[in-house]
This record gives C-alpha cells, structure tokens and sequence, in this order.
C-alpha cells in the first residue's frame, strides 16, 4: 500500500460526509421549499405558519441530522441493520404524521385548513425520500445480507 491508509472508494469519511448531510439537508430544504409554494399557490393560507420557511427549514434541517445519526448509530450497533431500518423508517415516518393529522383535528393554529396539513404531511415524506438514499450512499450498511 506504498505508506498510505487504504480506503474504500465507496465510503466517504469525514468531511465528505458531513459535506454531504449538508447538502442533503439543502436538498431537503430546498424540496419542502416548492412543496410549501405550491401548496400556498393551491389555496393554503399565508397564516399557516408550519408552510413558512422560518418554521420549516430548521426542522428540516435537524430532521436531516438527527435520522443520520440514527442511522448510523443502528448502522454500527445493530446485527442486522438494513433489517432494522426497513421496518424503523416507514414506521417513524408514519408517527411523525400524527403531530400534522392532530393538527388538523384541532383546528387551532391560524390559517389550517386540510390542504395545509396535506402539505406539512408532504414535506416529512420529502425528507424521508430525500435522506435516505443520500444516508445509503454516504454511511453505507455492511454487505451482510439480512
């Protein structure tokens, strides 16, 4: 290996991968960004503040985050990690909807309609179908088969 730390070429290390949660999170963003617009331009109200960039982006952001170290805390934990997150990632995401439907129960924040909540339900399947592929390719499972 001529002196040099060898490295696999598919797995990014450091920088690389923190480079890349960054631009994930700006994909996100950017994503929830044109859900937000369309569903304002389709009649969700102005008032909505959930729809708001200043509500939405940082929790982008830390959503982003916070599954990537979940990620790759089962990544490196679990026995059987692919396993486990085919079932934790579709299951998480359904519970991260039910914060938005007991919003549009209530009824209480200014500017709710159904519409608006659709659309907050949206941006949390943008951030699942962004991140996740990007998690695959940046903190990549082991090749054990599960």
């Amino acid at each position: 290996m001529n002196g040099q730390l060898a490295t696999h070429p598919t797995r990014p290390r450091g920088l690389a991968v923190a480079g890349g949660l960054i631009g994930t999170a700006l994909v996100a963003v950017a994503v929830n960004a044109v859900v937000s617009v369309t569903a304002r331009a389709a009649g969700a109200s102005d008032d909505f503040q959930p729809l708001q960039p200043a509500a939405y982006a940082p929790l982008t952001v830390l959503g982003v985050l916070a599954a990537a170290a979940a990620w790759a805390i089962i990544r490196a934990r679990s026995a059987h990690p692919a396993a486990l997150l085919r079932t934790l990632v579709p299951v998480i995401l359904i519970v991260s909807l039910i914060p938005d439907v007991m919003v549009g129960v209530s009824d209480s924040r200014p500017g709710t309609s159904w519409g608006a909540v659709i659309a907050l339900m949206g941006m949390h399947v943008v951030v699942a179908a962004v991140a996740v592929p990007a998690y695959q390719r940046l903190l990549p499972l082991p090749a054990v088969q599960d």
